[in-house]
């Protein structure tokens, strides 16, 4: 089942783990160590991080780790980007507003 990115980021515990690994990367025992879960929890969703391409594996050894996949994050930015405009368009139109009634009490 192909996953899509923003139902990935959904879920507060796999953008806890997308915070940790933008860090550095992390093998599933060191991120799951930063969890009240079981390290097959966090192995889902790992998977499901991976599957949307927004975590990369990389094997050293006999070690996984996982890193963030940059252009992916890239890709939710530049779709915040056109609310980003409209949510400072809309807080300057506030600061006007809040200038304008504190020179009227003056």
């Amino acid at each position: 089942m192909r996953r899509d990115i923003f139902q990935a980021i959904a879920d507060p515990t796999r953008r806890a783990i997308i915070a940790l690994i933008a860090l550095q990367a992390m093998t599933p025992n060191a991120i799951a160590n930063n969890f009240d879960t079981t390290r097959q929890a966090v192995s889902k969703h790992l998977r499901i991080l991976t599957e949307c391409e927004l975590v990369k594996q990389e094997q050293k050894g006999r070690e996984i780790y996982y890193s963030l996949e940059i252009d992916k994050m890239k890709e939710i930015d530049k779709w915040l980007e056109q609310f980003r405009k409209i949510w400072e368009t809309r807080f300057d139109q506030l600061d006007n507003l809040l200038a304008t009634i504190k020179k009227q009490k003056k």
